[in-house]
């Protein structure tokens, strides 16, 4: 895709961020509303058009919607104009439906690239238990050890005391024994009600005060963290969770191994990776979509992995202008 020491090639994060500024847009309008399906659609929609003019032969390898039997850009779907390259393509298009639908912080749009055949596959098993870091911390951790061993690790990185840092975790009752460790090793509990693509990204920010995630969350979330979090040099493991015996065995009739440790090289091989999110609500990591008449501002976070550039935009769009363009009403 990329030859290193050849001319730069194009930045496909700056192209991704027309995606989820769009995706963005359009779900948030239904920010408060009540309607996770409605917000979804709106930035389905949106992604599926601007995804299909961007110079680019790609597949989707995780889509959002099967698990939530919500509208979908579906596994297996070809998206772009068909020209190379040759990419595998991660999409959520509303993470955090729930705080969107309930007026809530932390609800983004985003969508990731990795050249194709480097991205994990996680078939129809939706849940990983993960574990991730900010750079600072990269190479320390090791998801099958005691929870206490990683944070001694983790603190010993950072020039910190365990008393110091700052865990997040989904607020769920399968997380309650882990709680219970974390607490039992003195380190500081955050606990979300969705969105652990937007607290693994947070363990990479330094402004947001967290220091690392842990916890079982969604499968195609691990994924799309996993593109961000090396694009920005960070690190993520995982291990796939079967939710009862009968999936854990159709896993391994199947072929998976829910033993084995995925690592950042198993989730996505290559450091040519691009990421993109918008805001769709506030949240630590960026503002939501602001609505003035006419104008409609987002703030979005692009990445790419190949050279390490992370960028912060914040655009103004004419409403007027889109509408006219488009064949969706922003």
């Amino acid at each position: 895709m990329t030859v290193l020491g050849a001319t730069p090639t194009r930045n496909l994060a700056l192209e991704l961020a027309r995606v989820t500024e769009a995706a963005a847009m359009l779900a948030g309008r239904y920010m408060g509303r009540g309607d996770k399906e409605g917000a979804d659609q709106a930035a389905v929609n949106a992604m599926r058009l601007v995804l299909g003019t961007l110079d680019m032969n790609g597949v989707i390898v995780i889509g959002e919607g099967e698990k939530d039997n919500a509208p979908m850009l579906f596994n297996g779907e070809k998206v772009g104009n068909g020209l190379s390259p040759d990419v595998d393509v991660a999409v959520d298009p509303v993470d955090g439906t729930r705080p969107l639908a309930f007026g809530r912080s932390n609800s983004l749009a985003m969508v990731a690239l990795a050249p194709r055949g480097t991205m994990f596959n996680p078939g129809p098993f939706l849940y990983m238990n993960k574990l991730a870091v900010g750079p600072e911390a990269k190479g320390v951790i090791d998801i099958e050890k005691p929870i206490v061993d990683n944070l001694k690790a983790i603190a010993k990185a950072k020039d910190k005391n365990v008393e110091d840092l700052t865990t997040i975790i989904l607020d769920r009752p399968r997380h309650d024994e882990m709680i219970s460790e974390i607490r039992k090793a003195g380190a500081r509990i955050r606990q979300i009600p969705d969105g652990d693509v937007a607290a693994a990204l947070m363990t990479s920010w330094p402004d947001s005060g967290v220091d690392v995630l842990l916890g079982i969350g969604g499968t195609p979330e691990g994924v799309i963290a996993a593109c961000a979090l090396r694009a920005m040099g960070s690190e993520i493991q995982g291990k796939l969770h079967a939710r009862d015996e009968s999936e854990l065995r159709r896993g391994r009739e199947a072929g998976y191994d829910f033993d084995r440790v995925l690592t950042m090289d198993d989730l996505v091989s290559s450091e040519d990776v691009f990421f993109a999110t918008t805001g769709i609500t506030d949240g630590e990591l960026l503002k939501g979509v602001r609505y003035y008449g006419d104008r409609i501002i987002t703030e979005s976070l692009v990445v790419r992995g190949l050279t390490g550039t992370i960028r912060r935009i914040n655009a103004i769009h004419s409403k007027e202008k889109l509408d006219n363009l488009s064949s969706i009403r922003y």
